[in-house]
């Protein structure tokens, strides 16, 4: 067997591994790059691999860095099976052609306003491309063993994080690799803790949170505080929130502070993402993936008005009583909280409240770094409004869930892989795990094909 990696080096997004074993080809994850310019254009680029020559892929979870790149991959020849939870397949047929819907949206908005370098303004592909590529899924349980293509096979183990999200082994009879995917936490509010892995002779492992430790404090405190003292001030709150897995905690949180008395229980809260309130309705059907029953996931679907139409998007940025505003994208980087953003930053009354890690190259990342301005549809919007942001909100494992996890390992991985994070969370992970448990660890370079021997 050998591993191309063909994204998620150096970044935590665009995730790709080829894995080969003989003439067999086989794809796990299939994401999207964000964040920097020269990131975004691999997405434009040609693989190094004609999707037609590729016999399956493996599915960890449904970000869209991780599986946004399958409309496209379908477009460009793929015709082979999509493997995935079955939580993660339902996600992916929301997922998908709303990412269609909103590319083509923002290639129209560009064209009709005259913001593009392009002429004209295409998008990456359309919403009938990610249609399309729903056909090629094959949902499989948990804990299945299944014949992914030629000698290989695979298992899908919960990893926590988002509903569907899995581990996954892959092995051709003699060799056996396994991939993290986004690791849940431990003691997460909402998800069950990721599944412990005990064997695999190589590890490719994400390395998000590797270099930090999620503060101890209570979020939901956090985000009460930030909220009252908002409202306090006659401002409004907008949380750019990725719409599976975010936003459903942050509706479960408001649901626990208006209970609790901490926020008005007549505080308006809108989730401005229709699709995430169609993730939140999944809720229900996936119990074993999360730590909800069935009167908290009641709870959770009705905390907050469904922003439905364009029209009532638009009219929420003509209000100024107080409210809280959670629409997507988490890190700013496109979809209805734009416009939010337009209208609510220049504003020192308001607070812009990031949920989450934010990657280099984003909006998100550029307004908690301390930008006073944001360019958004080719203007800059000054920032003014109160920006703060909640890291310990985060889905993803940190460095010491990281370490604990790997702690299962009845016997320690030939070497490990680490990815999915920024070049010093990389190799803090790299170091924790050589000094701490004496591993071999690479952190791999942008397309280097390593042999599994």
């Amino acid at each position: 067997m050998q591993i191309q990696f063909l994204g998620a080096t150096g970044t935590v997004t665009g995730s790709k591994y080829l894995v080969s074993a003989g003439p067999t080809k086989i794809l796990v994850d299939c994401g999207l790059f964000q964040g920097f310019k020269q990131l975004r254009l691999r997405n434009w680029a040609n693989l190094p691999v004609a999707p037609s020559a590729i016999d399956a892929v493996v599915l960890t979870h449904a970000h869209l860095d991780h599986s946004g790149y399958i409309p496209l991959l379908v477009k460009n020849g793929f015709r082979g099976k999509i493997y995935c939870s079955e939580a993660t397949y339902e996600l992916c047929r929301i997922l998908l052609p709303d990412s269609g819907h909103l590319l083509e949206e923002e290639a129209g908005y560009a064209n009709k306003h005259g913001f593009s370098k392009h002429h004209p303004a295409l998008p990456l592909y359309t919403q009938d491309d990610a249609e399309r590529c729903l056909k090629f899924f094959s949902p499989v349980k948990f804990k299945h063993r299944f014949r992914v293509a030629g000698t290989v096979n695979a298992e899908l183990a919960r990893a926590g994080h988002i509903l569907g999200a899995a581990i996954a082994l892959l092995d051709d009879g003699k060799t056996t690799i396994a991939f993290s995917g986004d690791l849940g936490r431990s003691e997460d509010r909402l998800m069950a803790p990721p599944s412990t892995i005990e064997r695999a002779d190589y590890l490719v492992v994400e390395s998000t949170y590797g270099n930090r430790h999620h503060d101890p404090a209570d979020p939901m405190i956090l985000l009460g505080k930030t909220i009252q003292e908002t409202v306090n001030r006659g401002g409004i709150v907008v949380i750019p929130s990725f719409a599976v897995g975010r936003a459903q905690i942050l509706l479960y949180y408001m649901h626990l502070l208006k209970q609790s008395g901490a926020i008005s229980n007549v505080l308006p809260v809108y989730l401005n993402s229709p699709m995430a309130a169609d993730v939140t309705a999944l809720y229900r059907h996936y119990r074993d993936d999360h730590r909800l029953n069935d009167e908290e996931c009641r709870a959770m679907c009705h905390a907050a008005k469904i922003v439905n139409s364009v029209e009532e998007s638009k009219a929420l940025n003509l209000q100024h009583m107080p409210m809280v505003i959670i629409a997507a994208s988490g890190m700013a980087t496109g979809g209805r909280v734009l416009h939010h953003l337009k209208a609510f930053a220049p504003d020192p009354r308001n607070t812009i409240l990031f949920a989450g890690f934010q990657a280099g190259g984003t909006r998100g990342a550029s307004m908690v770094g301390g930008a006073d301005a944001v360019k958004i549809h080719g203007e800059y919007v000054p920032i003014r409004a109160q920006v703060l942001q909640i890291e310990n909100l985060s889905a993803h494992a940190d460095g010491d869930e990281i370490m604990n996890w790997l702690s299962h390992f009845q016997h320690p991985p030939r070497r490990i892989f680490i990815t999915h994070g920024e070049p010093e969370a990389a190799d803090t992970l790299r170091k924790r795990i050589e000094e701490k448990l004496q591993w071999p660890c690479t952190v791999p370079d942008y397309l280097e094909t390593v042999e599994l021997k």
